[in-house]
């Protein structure tokens, strides 16, 4: 086979079997496999690719449109505060002058026209200042008009005069039909009465504050009313007194900034603010496609990265596919070791139901063994020369015993073999215990491992299944004995949680367990005895058992020190497994 097929379609593609045999090739098919793996490699690296610079593409658009955003926002707020100090100045000078004359003062013409032509020296665009007393007539006027002792009373401005105490007008073109707006100060007199100070100022100072505006050449700042209609000239086709064909907006404390398509037209980016205490918005808007001229050379940049990227991608994806089916086929031996492991503990139970087996076979003859021990006692008592032979009848005695004592050894066998599938009963905790010990008790003796078992006198006969439960504390102890050297120490209690739950400790002071382990312990296959026959299994079943019985269990350990297990058990594990399932 040439070298370069060989790299993209290893000899395994073509169904040479492997050192496992057929198996492999049978379960799983690596032609498709490979195919399959090309075309999500190429998906897994264009995709990607294509997340990148679509996100790169939106993340460059929106930095454009968010600078633009932030600029505008930028330059109305700004000018907001131009604004509201230009009408703040005004409002606070007719407020100094209200509390700087006595209303008897106001009403000499005389001193009026000089608080007039202060007023026009200082801020300029001030056309007339007028007093109007309490029931809305006008009785003191400085202006180019006749309006002295005209009746505002049934006038909305003046009615929000007095429920407010200040007020500033929408522009109007009023009486001199040139655009102008009114501020007007309530003023309250000791008698309880009361007299409004209201002048009118022309509006050119307000078009020079937004016609100076450093704008894009399509740009536009205006003011408008709450009703969208226009309170300045501006730059665009729009009139003075006309309205805006954007919606106005929603009322807000601070500056905001949106975007709006025109029907038919450009879509616009608009910023706007509410000026305080007036009838006025602000709001400029810029063309957004003039405005993203610079983007439109960056995306440009953008798919020619994009195109050179799957270009190269492609180039190796197929290389990689050949990595990946590979890794996947070592994954596969892997798997084949793992079903050995598997079989050796199938087999491991195999032998276990043997040995239930050969106790019940072993139980046959002992019986029999038993019963005719017991007959040539009877009958050697029945005669004298051989009662009085107690030699004779110890030796009798001896076979009673070693037949007791190979029962008690098939009885316990047969014990943990009978419990196969779930089956609970009352059990008391501390005879399980003991009976498993008994199964160890010889290996502790002979290893000198002491063994302290407390069972609190408090917990009472509960149910579980018996066979579990044995061979959750057998697997238990069997892990700390082999962890356990010589003269080690292994202590096993129970205690009474509550009304619900018990709680069995098993702890040594074997080798400990290292850190790095104590999280995998309960995983299959998992094993520190790698050179000393474990399997694996026996902290997994456990595992599994005690989730079975409605438990939990969990380790510390410390190397060196040794280690402790700690279970949590229901007292009706028959109930706790019928209300989780």
């Amino acid at each position: 086979m040439p070298l370069s097929l060989k790299l993209f379609k290893p000899d395994f593609l073509w169904g040479r079997k492997t050192s496992d045999g057929p198996l492999l090739r049978h379960m799983v098919n690596y032609g498709r496999l490979w195919r399959s793996a090309v075309m999500l490699t190429a998906l897994s690296a264009i995709l990607p690719l294509l997340a990148i610079t679509w996100i790169d593409y939106n993340v460059s658009r929106k930095a454009v449109e968010s600078e633009t955003m932030e600029r505008t926002s930028r330059t109305v707020s700004n000018t907001r505060r131009t604004i509201a100090g230009f009408l703040t100045e005004r409002k606070s000078a007719l407020d100094f002058i209200v509390h700087d004359n006595a209303m008897k003062d106001l009403l000499d013409l005389p001193r009026l026209a000089v608080i007039l032509d202060n007023l026009q020296k200082s801020f300029g665009g001030v056309t007339d200042i007028g007093v109007i007393d309490a029931s809305g007539r006008q009785v003191a006027y400085i202006g180019p008009y006749s309006l002295e002792g005209k009746d505002y009373s049934d006038q909305k401005w003046f009615r929000k005069v007095i429920e407010k105490g200040i007020f500033v007008s929408d522009v109007f073109l009023g009486l001199r039909n040139e655009p102008h707006l009114v501020i007007a100060i309530k003023y309250d007199l000791p008698d309880g009465s009361f007299y409004i100070l209201r002048t009118s100022i022309d509006t050119d100072r307000l078009n020079d504050l937004l016609i100076n505006l450093e704008l894009s050449p399509h740009g536009n700042a205006f003011i408008i009313n709450d009703q969208g209609i226009l309170q300045t000239t501006a730059a665009n086709r729009e009139k003075l007194f006309e309205k805006i064909p954007i919606p106005v907006p929603p009322v807000s404390s601070k500056t905001e900034v949106f975007q709006y398509t025109v029907p038919g037209k450009e879509t616009l980016i608009v910023g706007y603010a509410y000026i305080q205490d007036t009838p006025f918005i602000l709001m400029i808007a810029k063309n957004k496609n003039e405005l993203m001229k610079t983007w439109h050379k960056t995306r440009l940049q953008i798919f020619l990265f994009l195109g050179g990227g799957i270009i190269i991608v492609l180039g190796g994806v197929i290389g990689f596919a050949t990595y990946f089916v590979n890794n996947i086929y070592l994954a596969d031996q892997r798997r084949v070791k793992t079903l050995h492991q598997v079989e050796y503990s199938n087999k491991l139970a195999s032998i276990g139901r043997l040995a239930a087996g050969v106790a019940h076979e072993i139980n046959n003859p002992l019986a029999i063994i038993n019963e005719k021990s017991g007959l040539i006692k009877d009958i050697f008592l029945l005669k004298q020369q051989y009662a009085q032979d107690t030699k004779l009848i110890s030796l009798v005695d001896s076979i009673h015993d070693s037949v007791a004592r190979c029962g008690a050894i098939t009885k316990q066998l047969l014990s943990f073999a009978r419990h196969m599938d779930s089956s609970f009963q009352p059990v008391e905790l501390e005879k399980v215990i003991q009976g498993v010990i008994s199964f160890l008790g010889k290996e502790a003796e002979y290893r000198n491992i002491e063994i302290n078992v407390q069972v609190s006198p408090d917990i009472p006969q509960f149910e579980s299944d018996r066979g579990k439960l044995q061979q959750i504390l057998l697997n238990l102890i069997n892990n700390s004995f082999a962890a356990l050297t010589e003269g080690g120490h292994l202590d096993i209690s129970a205690e009474k949680l509550n009304d619900e739950r018990i709680r069995i400790t098993v702890a040594d002071t074997g080798c400990g367990i290292p850190a790095k382990a104590i999280k995998h312990i309960f995983e299959p296959f998992f094993s520190t005895k790698v050179n000393v026959g474990g399997t694996g299994l026996g902290l997994s079943i456990t595992y599994s058992l005690i989730q079975e019985l409605g438990g939990t269990i969990d380790v510390t350990s410390e190397v060196g020190i040794g280690t402790t297990f700690t279970i949590i058990l229901p007292l009706n594990a028959q109930q706790h497994k019928k209300e989780g399932e």
